[in-house]
């Protein structure tokens, strides 16, 4: 009995001493088995056996310890090596993803994944985890990075005769002498079907089509006909368009209500004010016919749209000059200018030379451009000799002198004429 007592007691603590070992020699090992995995890959790798190495990394990168980092770093090596093979690609970037997202993420590692994204032409991919790196790192080295890229574009497929400004969203083109509505990427939404058309506002836009003038919707229903034998049209803004009846121009709800006010010129709205012209002079009116601006004035300044008003400021000509009006006083004498949009400079001329200001009429930008239009989201078109570019409003050529013209930015597209015609451009960034 006291012989069977001793065996069970020698057994049992030969299993406590063989499980301690397990135990001991488990988590001592770890490590060290990375570092063999490591080691093993490293060899396959100096022969180019790289689809062998994977198999070990993803092994040894497996184990959450000292050296996982490194096993990443070296599984990193074998992924791009066999980049080319199918599924290499994911197993990479997903790799790069999952150290991002770890509480203790590098800025050298978004940087990689940032430059894997543009080596293969995703920049958009690229620019959302340079976005991300800023936000969790704030690195002046992703901050650089996306200044670099954020101004990447695609350009449109169609093409038209002529396009004007974009406007809400919208867009009027011209394809084989007839005019319709695109979105501001050029999709078509109102076909070219007509001999004129407006600006597309409150779910509309006036059309003129065999003498007829009537507003279409979205889906190009017939909504209106405007009678009173009308002869031409303006813009469509703030529900007001300008309508020509008997030769003077009268102010029209989108719903062809006609006001009693007669004019000799009418302006589109932009930010519920217009330039209208009477008695041979020029000021600026509001919705509700009271003048923001005198009819004081040789003309008014306005875009290709017929729009005049931005940020408080408008331009004013008198006696063949130029002049920045700001609540009626005037703070700057320019040669020419562009009218304020709703966000950054203004473009004017100056000793024949186009630079930009604000709306204290302080220089912004020097005058050291050949022609220029205001900015919009940030960018402006510029001139520079021949051909047109955009700048930022740091004055940086963003995106290379490279189009015969160019319009402004809106929702992150801006047309462009080259030598297959209007088109658009849409930043990456914004898409």
């Amino acid at each position: 009995m006291k012989v069977r007592i001793r065996i069970f007691i020698g057994i049992g603590c030969t299993i406590l001493m063989l499980a301690s070992w397990i135990v001991t020699v488990n988590a001592q090992t770890t490590a060290e088995k990375q570092l063999e995995l490591i080691a093993q890959a490293a060899y396959l790798m100096n022969d180019g056996i790289y689809i062998r190495a994977v198999t070990l990394l993803e092994e040894a990168a497996g184990y959450s310890d000292e050296f996982t980092l490194e096993a990443e770093r070296k599984l990193k090596q074998a992924y791009l090596a066999l980049i080319d093979n199918r599924g290499f690609g994911r197993r990479y970037t997903t790799l790069l993803e999952r150290q991002i997202n770890r509480h203790n993420h590098s800025p050298d590692m978004f940087e990689e994944l940032a430059n894997y994204y543009l080596s293969i032409s995703r920049t958009a991919q690229a620019l959302n985890v340079l976005k991300a790196g800023l936000e969790r790192t704030g690195c002046q080295i992703l901050i650089a990075m996306y200044e670099d890229s954020r101004y990447a574009f695609e350009t449109s497929r169609s093409s038209y005769d002529y396009v004007s400004a974009i406007y809400n969203g919208t867009v009027r083109v011209r394809r084989d002498g007839l005019w319709g509505i695109a979105n501001s990427q050029g999709t078509i939404i109102i076909p070219c079907a007509y001999d004129k058309i407006s600006t597309f506002c409150t779910d509309r836009a006036v059309v003129k089509r065999d003498g007829e003038i009537f507003a279409v919707d979205r889906n190009n229903n017939r909504i209106a006909l405007l009678r009173n034998g009308a002869e031409d049209f303006g813009n469509l803004a703030n529900n007001r368009i300008s309508i020509r009846v008997d030769g003077v121009w009268r102010r029209a709800t989108g719903d062809f209500s006609l006001g009693s006010a007669e004019f000799e010129q009418i302006g589109m709205y932009a930010d519920g004010y217009a330039a209208a012209k009477t008695g041979g002079r020029w000021g600026v009116i509001d919705l509700g016919m009271n003048w923001l601006v005198p009819p004081i004035y040789d003309g008014i300044i306005m875009d290709e749209l017929g729009r005049c008003f931005g940020q408080g400021a408008v331009f004013v000509k008198s006696e063949g000059a130029v002049y920045l009006v700001v609540e009626n006083q005037i703070v700057g004498v320019y040669e020419d200018a562009r009218p304020f949009s709703n966000e950054g400079f203004a473009a004017v001329k100056n000793d024949g030379r186009w630079g930009f200001i604000n709306t204290n009429g302080e220089v912004m930008i020097d005058f050291i451009f050949d022609d220029a239009l205001s900015f919009g989201q940030h960018l402006a078109a510029v001139k520079i000799g021949e051909l047109w570019g955009y700048i930022s409003i740091g004055g940086a050529v963003v995106i290379d002198v490279q189009f015969i013209e160019a319009k402004s930015f809106s929702g992150g597209s801006a047309p462009v004429l080259t030598e297959r015609g209007w088109s658009f451009i849409t930043l990456l960034e914004y898409k």
